[in-house]
């Protein structure tokens, strides 16, 4: 192309490019002073990120043999990462694509509104502290509002028995209540202490900015540890009422951002336990001191115990043979080590059923390897983001939530936490979830033994899982007195609704 200058020059060819370059930053590729601010070092290697190597250049238009070798030579391409497209290249303007939609093609083409419901079983007008402290509450996001959660953080803000809220942060909202509650907290002389995480990818920026915001209102901030990501979802109220100590515990498997719990599947565990309490301050209290290696009773915490806690649990049910149960909800599955150790379950008999929304690095239903193990996922309105994993049935079942999937990187290298469901009607309420996914005909679809996916056969009833929870959530919202706590819920709610 040529310059305006330029008006004798012909040209011959025009056409849009888009480079795409490693977004993959890491602080400690730079040389700092052992004594400098994270913070700054991070916002350093931040203005770097433009400038790393790239790894795919689209082109809109082929073009001639001399020009590839011209853009190859000037940015250190090679002609096998440029591609002809003819889909957009930058895809920001989607967002804002219903806007302009008139009534009648947005009721074609999007779906219906639907608003997280506030839950029945959660009083308005009462305390959130003081109704956890009573029973264990459970969120399910997005069928269930955020709500209840940045309620109680903004009650213990203010709440004269509170005297200290510490908390893990991954990935926030641009617009977010839960920093303007810890932030009040602080300043209402609090003791409020945030392990954020900068290298939270393409949140960078924005969680130095909160950092800086928290910090301002008196809020201690740790940047984590050097080579492990703080990926843990976690959250932990101190009480101290009649001279006693108490714990409030929030475990989630999702971030903490008011945005994403309106478009993920996640769960949130508010919880009085006191011994997962004490696992949670113990937890903190190491995150201060730099120590990966805790010990905790009920926390499975990764990289120290969640890994070999989980292989322990799979032994247990090879040990029952064909009695043997799991159900894993994860992401992905990459671990070497645990797809090892489901081959050999399998091999004992025992019956797999996991639901992976992403990366499977096992190949289910192959004879005399993995013949007992069934995948599957449900790509639907909203991303499934929760992870569960379930070893056992019956009153034997150990039930975990987790911020954790099975690959390396979050068993080995993160900080992660997985949080124990001791609660028989949270339990039920979670396996609610799990009825719904596995029932899911019209969304799922299940993994082969060739790597293939395939549509799940339909039979019956149609049954749209995220769909039927989201009936579920505004169903109970104006019968409260019918929770999915009690034997047969799901069967009898899910005939009156598809019947």
């Amino acid at each position: 192309m040529c310059s305006k200058r330029l008006p004798n020059c012909l040209i011959k060819k025009s056409f849009r490019a888009y480079n795409t370059r490693n977004a993959d930053i890491n602080p400690d590729d730079e040389a700092f002073d052992v004594g400098s601010d994270f913070r700054k070092k991070m916002k350093k290697v931040l203005g770097q990120r433009r400038r790393l190597a790239p790894v795919r250049m689209e082109i809109s238009h082929s073009i001639s043999e001399h020009f590839i070798s011209y853009l190859c030579e000037h940015l250190t391409l090679t002609p096998a990462m440029i591609y002809t497209t003819s889909a957009p290249m930058t895809m920001g303007y989607v967002f804002s694509l219903a806007d302009k939609l008139t009534d009648t093609k947005r009721k074609a083409l999007t779906y219906p509104v639907f608003k997280p419901q506030y839950p029945a079983r959660i009083h308005k007008n009462e305390s959130i502290l003081r109704q956890v402290q009573k029973k264990d509450i459970l969120l399910s996001y997005p069928f269930e509002s955020m709500e209840p959660f940045l309620q109680m953080i903004k009650e213990a803000s203010n709440d004269p028995t509170v005297i200290s809220i510490k908390i893990t942060i991954y990935r926030l909202a641009r617009k977010t209540k839960l920093v303007e509650y810890l932030c009040n907290a602080a300043e209402n002389g609090k003791d409020v202490t945030v392990l954020i995480e900068l290298r939270a990818r393409f949140d960078e920026q924005n969680n130095i900015d909160w950092s800086e915001r928290l910090e301002e209102a008196g809020c201690t901030i740790i940047y984590g540890f050097e080579d492990y990501k703080v990926h843990s979802k976690l959250c932990l109220i101190t009480k101290k009422e009649r001279g006693e100590i108490q714990y409030i515990t929030q475990i989630g498997t999702g971030n903490y951002n008011e945005k994403t719990a309106e478009m993920y599947t996640d769960l949130s565990l508010l919880t009085a336990n006191q011994e997962i309490g004490q696992d949670a301050n113990i937890f903190f209290q190491n995150m201060g001191i730099g120590n990966l290696m805790g010990s905790y009773k009920n926390l499975l915490v990764a990289p120290v115990s969640l890994k070999t806690s989980v292989m322990r649990l799979i032994d247990e049910e090879i040990a029952k043979g064909n009695d043997g149960r799991i159900f894993l909800k994860l992401n992905s599955l990459t671990d070497i080590d645990i797809i090892e150790k489901l081959k050999e379950a399998s091999c004992a008999g025992v019956q797999i059923q996991m639901m992976i929304r992403g990366i499977c690095c096992l190949l289910p239903q192959v004879p005399g390897m993995t013949e007992n193990i069934r995948v599957f996922n449900v790509v639907g309105r909203y991303l499934e983001h929760s992870r569960i994993y379930c070893f056992g049935s019956g009153k034997n079942e150990k039930m975990y939530i987790s911020s954790a999937d099975f690959m390396t990187r979050n068993t080995e290298r993160r900080v992660e936490v997985a949080a124990p469901v001791y609660d028989p009607d949270i339990q039920a309420q979670i396996h609610n979830v799990m009825d719904a996914a596995k029932s899911d005909n019209v969304k799922a679809r299940i993994l082969c033994a060739d790597g293939e996916y395939i549509k799940k056969p339909f039979t019956g009833t149609a049954v749209d899982s995220q769909q039927l929870l989201m009936q579920q959530a505004q169903q109970q919202a104006t019968t409260p007195s019918e929770l999915p706590q009690k034997e047969g819920f799901f069967a009898r709610l899910r005939h009156r609704i598809f019947k």
